[in-house]
Formats: C-alpha cells, structure tokens, sequence
C-alpha cells in the first residue's frame, strides 16, 4: 500500500514550481541571419550589374590637320568582285560519303571539306602494302645470299628493282587514298554548298545533272575589291594609284577609301566602256561578293584658292536634331556623353561641326536613341 502511495506522489503535478526558461539557440539565429545576407547581396549585385553595350566609333579630324583635299573628278558604279574565289572538287571521280562544311563556315587552307568513299583504294593501298614488304623481304634475303656466295648479283638486282617498283606503287596508292579528301586550297568564307552525301562528283563535268562538279565555293574575303565601267571617253582622267571614293549601295551613307590598282587594258566595243580595278583599303565584314557599288575618282588639291575651312567631319548618321538642336554621342572614359555642336553645312554624307567637337574626339558611328547618357559601353 505503501508503495502504491508514493508511486501516486510520483505522478502528481507541482503547480507551484516554477518553469525554467528554454535555451534560445542564438548562435544558430546569427548563422541563419549571415547566410541570408550574403544571399541577399549576391542577388542585390546580380541584378545591379550595369549592362555593358558594344558601340562602333571614330576619331573625328579637325580640317585643319589636313594639308590638301580632294574633289572628285569622274563617278561610275560597278560591283564588288572576289579576286580568289574557287569551285572546290576532286581530283577523281567518286562518291561523297561526308560533307563537313556549311554556308557561312570559315575554313583554313588545307582543311578537310569533305570525303570520297575510299574503301576500294583503301584495299588497293593495303594489297600494295603487303607486295612492297614482300618484295623488300626477298630483296633482303637474296642480299644474304649473295655474301655467302649463294645467289648471283643478277638476282639481286632484279629483286631491288622489283622493291623500287612497287615502292613506287605504294606511293600512287597512297595519295590516291588522300585524293579521296577534298580539301580548301586557301582560306576563305564557304559562300554555297553544292554536294551532300550520296551523290557522285567529278571534276569534269559528265553532261548531266546527276553527277556534280565540286563540293562548294570558297571566297577569300581579303581579296574583295570593286571593278567599274568607266566610258572611254573620260579614261584618260583615271590612272593607277588614283585615290578613290566608294559607296556601297547597301550603305549609301558610309565612304570607303580605296584605290586604283590597275585599269584593264581592253575595252568594250558594245558599252563604250574601260574596266577599271579598285583596292579597298578598308577591310569591313559588310562588304560581300556581288554588292553594287558606286565609286568618286579624286584629284589632289595641293593649294586651295579659297578661304580654309575649320572645324570636324562627321557622317550625317552620328548627328540627331531635336528641339532645332543638333546632338553626337560621344564616348569618353567608356560612357556615353550626349553633346550639343552646331552644324556649319552639311552634304549628302557629311556635316562640318564647327562647335562642340574636338579632333580626336570618339564619336558614335551612328546615332543610337536606346542609349542613354552615362550608359556604359565597350568599344568594338
């Protein structure tokens, strides 16, 4: 009875006892609470990065910092021609089983374009293969005879001349396997692709549409130039390193200086015209094969008889009116600066600033309204 009783005392609830206070986990509170700030500022400084633009600019040149200028004596037009441009095919006649190129791709010299099916040359080149080490075997072991006196030196002979043979066999086989890829024979821009897989190509053409004449076109992109028709009545105005003008019709806006490299000595009995060939001495992405173009032959003024002009050139495609005022981006310290000049007089292509601009100054090729004033940008 006893025990029963004191196990009931066990079991009662002390209401007077007073609670002890839980142990707050601080240090895990202050873990908790840096590691959401470190997340928080990596948000923070993820979405505040400042989008960088790439822009294209260039460095106006005050007139006075050029001694001389041009006027142009004769315009013409003409296109723009690839002095390196090749139909790429095979050497022999023979099935494509890979094509390793697309329009667009920029291949090197020597690159793989694509691969002839090899598997008979590949067994010609393997059969040839074992002929030679048999022939050199036996070329080896008759020249053991012949120092133990066991073979005459006729033998010998005809066993080294059979070798050279078919050495020289092993050797037509082998390029006969590497005939089998067709490769860039300069480096150059693919411009169409002609075969695919499956088809037969040759390099001389069968007579019909079933077998093609090469893989696909190449053009070497550094050997674009410009050829125009000139009348003959005005050739004599023209002469070999003549400074010239062009234009692009796609570009009508952006001058392009060039040259005279040569003019063709022929004419054309039903144009009345003279072909002349034209450097471009500007390399651009943006001039392509076949583009028209039209070109200003210039002529030198050593000494101007007129009052010097003063102030910079700009292209009219950098300057934005507004409010009956003129604006150019500038870019200074990676930053757009919009600044205001004041405009002299202004031609289809040009503006002479004679206010607001300095020589030397980097100003937007072309004035952008989605940029904004201390946008940061990178100059390509």
């Amino acid at each position: 009875m006893t025990e029963k009783k004191d196990l009931l005392n066990n079991l009662k609830i002390d209401r007077n006892a007073k609670a002890e206070p839980a142990e707050i986990p601080y240090k895990n509170i202050f873990i908790s609470a840096s590691v959401a700030l470190v997340v928080l500022i990596g948000v923070w400084s993820f979405f505040s990065e400042e989008e960088i633009i790439e822009v294209s600019t260039f460095s106006v040149k005050s007139l006075d910092d050029s001694d001389s200028s041009s006027v142009s004596l004769l315009d013409a037009s003409g296109y723009v021609v690839a002095r390196r441009k090749a139909t790429v095919s095979s050497k022999i006649t023979g099935k494509v089983l890979e094509v390793f190129i697309e329009e667009g791709d920029y291949v090197l010299k020597g690159k793989v374009l694509a691969q002839l099916d090899d598997s008979t040359a590949q067994a010609e080149l393997n059969y040839a293969k074992a002929q030679f080490n048999e022939a050199k075997r036996i070329y080896g072991r008759t020249k053991e005879l012949i120092e133990g006196n066991l073979a005459s030196q006729a033998s010998l002979d005809a066993a080294g001349a059979q070798m050279e043979g078919l050495e020289a066999l092993l050797a037509v086989r082998k390029q006969v396997v590497d005939d089998m890829k067709i490769r860039a024979p300069f480096s150059g821009v693919v411009v169409y692709k002609a075969a695919q897989p499956g088809e037969m190509i040759s390099p001389v053409s069968a007579g019909g549409g079933s077998i093609r004449t090469g893989i696909g076109t190449i053009v070497d992109m550094d050997s674009l130039e410009i050829e125009v028709d000139v009348n003959e009545a005005f050739i004599n105005r023209v002469v070999a390193g003549q400074p010239v003008v062009a234009n692009l019709n796609a570009y009508p806006k952006w001058d392009i200086t060039a040259e005279v490299i040569a003019i063709i000595p022929t004419a054309d009995r039903n144009k009345a015209t003279v072909r002349v060939r034209i450097r471009l001495l500007e390399k651009d992405e943006r001039v392509l094969p076949d583009m028209g173009a039209r070109v200003s032959f210039l002529k030198k003024v050593e000494e101007s008889t007129g009052p010097k002009k003063e102030g910079v050139m700009v292209p009219n495609s950098s300057v934005q009116k507004s409010d009956d005022q003129d604006y150019i981006m500038l870019v200074k310290n990676n930053r757009i600066i919009l600044q205001v000049v004041e405009i002299a007089e202004e031609t289809s292509n040009y503006s002479r600033v004679v206010k607001g601009l300095e020589s030397g100054d980097k100003v937007l090729a072309k004035y952008n309204q989605e940029l904004n004033e201390g946008q940061k940008v990178k100059i390509k």
